[in-house]
C-alpha cells in the first residue's frame, strides 16, 4: 500500500519536476540566408514562453514568437498569441515532443544549452503593464483585452512584446541581459526591433515589489521619465 502511494505521489509531481527543468532561459545557433550567425533565445515563465531570434554579431532583430505552454508526458503543446515571421500562427497550437538532459533541451529538431533555470532574478515571470503614475496619480489599465504588453524574464534574460492577439498585429520587441541589485534593475540591451543603433546601450531603473506588482521607474531609451506598473500575468 505505501509504495502505491509513494508511485502515485511520484506521478502526480512529475508534471511538476518537468515545469520546473523547463523554466528559465535556452539559448541555440543558426545562421541566416545570407551565412550570418543568428542566435535563439527561448524563456519559459510559469504557462508562458517567447523565442527571439536575432543576429549574433550585432544584435540585428530577426523575429520572434510566443505565448502559452503546458506540459503532459514529454510533450509541449505551444499555443502563439504573436510571430513575426508566420502572422497566420497566432492562436494555433502546436504540439512537439522535448527531454532535457545536462542542461541540454531537445525540441523541435533542436538543441538548446541552458542559460540559466530562472535564477537569480528577482523579476522572474510573464508580466503584463497594468497601470502608470501619472501626474503624481496611479492609473490602471486592463490586461485582459488583445492588446497587450509583455514583459517575460528568466534569472538573467528578459524581452519586452507589444501585440495584439486579435488582429495578430505585432508592434515591437526588445531584450537581452538584465541584473537587479539592491533595488536597481538594468537592462543590457542585446536587440531591439524598432532602432539597430540601441543595441549595447544598459539602461538603470528603480524597481521595487509592491503587493506583488512590479513597481518601475526611471528614464526610458528617450530619456523621458517612466513610472510603470507591471503585475504578473496569470492568463
Amino acid at each position: 500500500m505505501k509504495r502505491l502511494l509513494l508511485f502515485a505521489v511520484c506521478v502526480g509531481f512529475a508534471p511538476l519536476i518537468y515545469a520546473q527543468g523547463l523554466q528559465g532561459a535556452w539559448s541555440t545557433m543558426g545562421s541566416d540566408d545570407a551565412g550570418s550567425e543568428v542566435e535563439h533565445v527561448i524563456t519559459f515563465t510559469n504557462g508562458f514562453f517567447s523565442e527571439a531570434i536575432f543576429e549574433k554579431a550585432d544584435g540585428k532583430f530577426v523575429g520572434t514568437k510566443g505565448g502559452e505552454y503546458s506540459l503532459s508526458d514529454g510533450t509541449i503543446d505551444l499555443t502563439f498569441e504573436f510571430s513575426t515571421q508566420n502572422p497566420e500562427m497566432v492562436g494555433q497550437t502546436q504540439s512537439h515532443s522535448y527531454s532535457i538532459a545536462n542542461d541540454v533541451l531537445d525540441l523541435h529538431d533542436m538543441k538548446w544549452t541552458r542559460v540559466d533555470d530562472g535564477t537569480p532574478g528577482d523579476l522572474f515571470g510573464a508580466w503584463l503593464i497594468s497601470g502608470r503614475k501619472r501626474d503624481g496619480e496611479i492609473v490602471k489599465r486592463d490586461t485582459s483585452g488583445p492588446r497587450k504588453t509583455m514583459k517575460i524574464l528568466s534569472g538573467t534574460r528578459f524581452q519586452w512584446i507589444a501585440y495584439n492577439t486579435e488582429t495578430k498585429e505585432f508592434m515591437g520587441t526588445g531584450g537581452g541581459t538584465y541584473t537587479t541589485v539592491n533595488g536597481t534593475y538594468t537592462e543590457n540591451i542585446g536587440f531591439f526591433s524598432r532602432d539597430d543603433s540601441r543595441v549595447g546601450a544598459s539602461l538603470e531603473f528603480n524597481y521595487e515589489l509592491i503587493d506583488g506588482d512590479w513597481h518601475h521607474s526611471g528614464l526610458s531609451s528617450k530619456g523621458d521619465p517612466i513610472y510603470e506598473i507591471w503585475s504578473l500575468r496569470k492568463q
